[in-house]
């Protein structure tokens, strides 16, 4: 199960506190501008950015 539209409409990334996007398989929230991809476990997004993810600028979706 993938989280409902209007969850993703209010999560931002608590770093940067900008909008966060779901990930092409819908396992995690990639903050763009801070490079972040946020893991999605049993349905809950974990929104901490010690346990954040660093993504390569590359994979990002806005670089593509």
């Amino acid at each position: 199960m993938s989280l409902p539209d209007w969850v993703l409409d209010l999560l931002v990334c608590p770093q940067c506190r900008q909008k966060v996007q779901l990930n092409g398989t819908g396992t995690g929230l990639i903050c763009e501008p801070c490079g972040l991809l946020y893991e999605i476990k049993d349905d809950i997004p974990v929104m901490l950015p010690d346990k954040a993810q660093k993504i390569p600028a590359a994979l990002c979706p806005a670089s593509q």
